[in-house]
């Protein structure tokens, strides 16, 4: 990923919720290296997720997300 698409990225992680920013920015931390352009892409999805809809999917309480992205949702909710 390269640090325009990293920036865009870390922009749109910036939330409402205090949670989602610190989930958010973890998982950047610790694996946008690892992070293919289908994950960036994916990932760029589901942060137009509102904010408590995306903090269900996170925890594990909501599955109502494009079924397609179920490894990335993993990734994160394991951050």
């Amino acid at each position: 990923m390269d640090n325009t698409a990293f920036n865009r990225l870390r922009w749109m992680c910036r939330r409402g919720l205090l949670e989602l920013d610190l989930v958010l920015e973890r998982f950047l931390q610790n694996q946008a290296a690892n992070l293919s352009d289908a994950d960036c892409a994916g990932l760029g999805e589901l942060l137009r997720t509102e904010d408590n809809d995306l903090w269900d999917i996170l925890n594990g309480r909501s599955d109502d997300f494009d079924p397609h992205h179920r490894a990335l949702v993993e990734l994160l909710r394991s951050a």
